[in-house]
């Protein structure tokens, strides 16, 4: 891998831009009554995509990297949860939660490829 440090890594620089946008997103548009509620909430799962990333590739072993990716999946999934809540109260339009849907299934893929790369570097019994 030729990456100097995980913010050359496309998937974080694409889960990056997501988490802005959530950023963005709930300063605008959530009402103040949600500020320690959804707003919270979303803010963390976003925040913890990309932190998740920049840990696992921090780690020494591949199997650590890779489950720290698969929390990364977790956070992501969770973030499209809370936009389907903000959809639901009325926060988000249909429009706004279909675009973010397509955010986060861009960032899916992309995790899913580094997961399978990081996979297929293992060497046998390289982290026994």
């Amino acid at each position: 891998m030729t990456n100097q440090n995980f913010t050359d890594l496309e998937v974080y620089k694409e889960c990056r831009q997501l988490r802005i946008a959530i950023a963005i997103l709930t300063k605008n548009v959530f009402p103040s009554d949600e500020k320690y509620r959804l707003t919270d909430q979303i803010l963390r799962s976003s925040r913890s995509i990309t932190a998740n990333i920049a840990e696992g590739y921090g780690r020494y072993y591949f199997k650590e990297n890779i489950q720290f990716c698969r929390t990364a999946r977790a956070s992501l999934t969770e973030t499209l949860e809370h936009l389907i809540t903000a959809f639901n109260e009325k926060y988000i339009s249909e429009h706004k939660l279909i675009e973010f849907k397509a955010k986060i299934d861009t960032c899916g893929r992309l995790l899913n490829g580094y997961i399978n790369f990081l996979k297929k570097q293992q060497k046998p019994r390289d982290e026994d």
